[in-house]
């Protein structure tokens, strides 16, 4: 299985759940993220990650292109405000609306943003979907 989280910049949500997709789920499960218009890794959510002993100082911000999302077999979208990134085809689809931390751009905010979607990563495969 494949899973690819997207939002639009690929700096905050999208990496943080990655990172958390990662530590949570089987190690045959392969786990991407992107982003329609990628800006850089925020380092408030290599921080919020941090805490849980989850290191994503390594990732890059991605464009969609590079992660070929055609291949994949769920993609999550975790934009709340915002236009998410669209991609065509038939793939199963999660839409977790999670807001931007970076808007907020304090610790409190990549937190709440972090524990919103470990929690949804957990429940996904809890049940299967």
């Amino acid at each position: 299985m494949r899973i690819l989280f997207l939002c639009v910049a690929n700096s905050a949500r999208s990496q943080m759940a990655e990172g958390l997709a990662r530590a949570i789920l089987p190690r045959d499960i392969e786990i991407a993220s992107a982003g329609s218009a990628p800006g850089g890794l925020n380092p408030l959510a290599v921080e919020a990650l941090s805490e849980m002993g989850i290191d994503i100082s390594g990732h890059r911000s991605k464009p969609i292109e590079d992660v070929s999302p055609e291949t994949a077999d769920l993609i999550v979208t975790l934009c709340a405000e915002e236009v998410c990134p669209v991609v065509p085809g038939t793939v199963q689809r999660l839409h977790w609306p999670i807001d931007d931390p970076a808007t907020a751009a304090d610790i409190a905010a990549f937190r709440s943003a972090r524990d919103q979607i470990k929690g949804r990563i957990e429940a996904l495969f809890a049940t299967g979907n």
